[in-house]
């Protein structure tokens, strides 16, 4: 069996584009580059490994299961590549660094201001980078040192982790203010029954832990929208589309005059750990980073409902 051919790193950007965006056209966009370009790119790496990478569907590429095994290692390779770039602009411009951190969606777009707002301020100069991933993704970014560190709710279940939890928080019913259970103190799964839903995370472990909870009641969910961020849970039930069931620190920066929350009972716990990678000692600035995340969790008001 002849060896596979070295891949080029312009045809690792090739295919990664077209799996981001699913288009040989926005992909050669985003490049630079023409469509039959990016087609010819595609096309002569997948002559090189031996397999094909997409199936071509009346001009749609749809990735095979070989291109899915493929995707998350060519991703991971693209961004050391991105980190050797930065640090060789650092170098040459005299920088003082770059940091890459890795968290939630929900997380990255409702806490994560107010941290690299403080961190920014005790480190002028740095470079932040902040970046969204599956769990498995994050582990490997993490250990093997391609991002510096991550948020991931506990547990992170990885040895070549090292997990510092430094947040934790309870589960609120975010509702609008004139929502009939607006008046109780707390709100339960009999309290919910045939109301509707906002599900939150179907699938996951999370959405996974409300299942249970509601058939330990012996209450049906009444589920009319799925969604994956609390952004989208919040922005659902201040329309009064439904209930979303959140995490309070989460859902913080969305509550306001139009949506409301309430202590969800039975208490689900959510624990927030910095993760670094347990093979070698973090850097100064990751320190440095560290202890703004713990002042700043310190110090900031208590997010309890409103």
């Amino acid at each position: 069996m002849n060896r596979p051919r070295q891949i080029s790193l312009r045809a690792m950007q090739g295919f990664a584009e077209i799996m981001r965006s699913g288009s040989g056209t926005a992909a050669g966009r985003a490049l630079g580059l023409s469509q039959p370009a990016i087609s010819r790119i595609v096309g002569q790496l997948e002559q090189d490994i031996g397999f094909e990478l997409f199936y071509r569907d009346k001009g749609r590429l749809v990735p095979t299961k070989e291109g899915l095994l493929l995707a998350d290692e060519v991703e991971l390779a693209l961004a050391s590549v991105a980190r050797v770039h930065a640090l060789i602009d650092d170098i040459a411009n005299h920088a003082t660094g770059e940091l890459r951190i890795i968290a939630p969606p929900s997380f990255a777009e409702g806490v994560m201001p107010g941290i690299i707002s403080a961190f920014a301020a005790r480190v002028p100069g740095v470079r932040i980078a902040v970046d969204s991933r599956s769990i498995a993704t994050t582990r490997t970014m993490i250990a093997t040192r391609v991002a510096d560190c991550a948020f991931m709710r506990m547990p992170a279940g990885h040895e070549d982790l090292r997990a510092r939890v430094v947040v934790t928080s309870q589960s609120i019913c975010a509702l609008p203010v004139d929502h009939p259970l607006a008046q109780h103190e707390v709100i339960t799964p009999l309290l919910l029954k045939h109301m509707p839903m906002i599900a939150l995370g179907a699938g996951n472990a999370y959405g996974r832990q409300i299942d249970d909870i509601f058939r330990d009641h012996g209450v049906q969910q009444h589920v009319v929208v799925e969604c994956h961020t609390t952004s989208a849970a919040c922005a659902l039930a201040a329309q009064g589309m439904g209930i979303a069931i959140v995490n309070e620190l989460l859902a913080k920066a969305y509550l306001g005059p139009r949506l409301i929350a309430r202590p969800f009972a039975p208490a689900l716990t959510h624990d927030y750990a910095l993760v670094t990678s347990a093979r070698t000692r973090p850097s100064s600035l990751m320190d440095i980073f560290e202890e703004t995340v713990i002042d700043y969790f310190q110090t900031s008001p208590d997010p309890g409902p409103r």
